[in-house]
């Protein structure tokens, strides 16, 4: 068991949960995004979101800003280089897993 190709026990338990994990892939996209946009582009409630967002945010994988443009508030949130690099470790540890075998639980080769 100790050349095991893929660890389940590396997976990055604070990005797995489904909507971590959104949160995550679209900011790996962009610099930063508005709470609102990610709130519509996730398909999260304004609570749901707000309670993932912190989480990610005590992991020190994304940033928090707010502030008032015209009186209104707005929420913006970054990855930060640490966040990145985890979401990069965690795409790659995954990855693994799926390149490892096939439907039928092949290694892939094709002779």
């Amino acid at each position: 068991m100790a050349d095991r190709v893929f660890d389940h026990s590396r997976i990055d338990d604070v990005i797995h949960s489904r909507l971590r994990l959104s949160i995550m892939a679209v900011l790996a996209t962009l610099e930063r995004a508005e709470f609102t946009f990610l709130r519509d582009r996730i398909g999260a409630t304004d609570g749901n979101l707000s309670v993932h967002l912190r989480r990610l945010e005590e992991a020190g994988y994304l940033t928090i800003t707010k502030h008032f443009i015209a009186r209104k508030p707005r929420t913006e949130c970054a990855l930060t280089a640490e966040g990145r690099s985890a979401f990069k470790a965690y795409v790659e540890h995954l990855g693994r897993l799926v390149g490892t075998g096939g439907p039928t639980g092949t290694t892939g080769d094709t002779e």
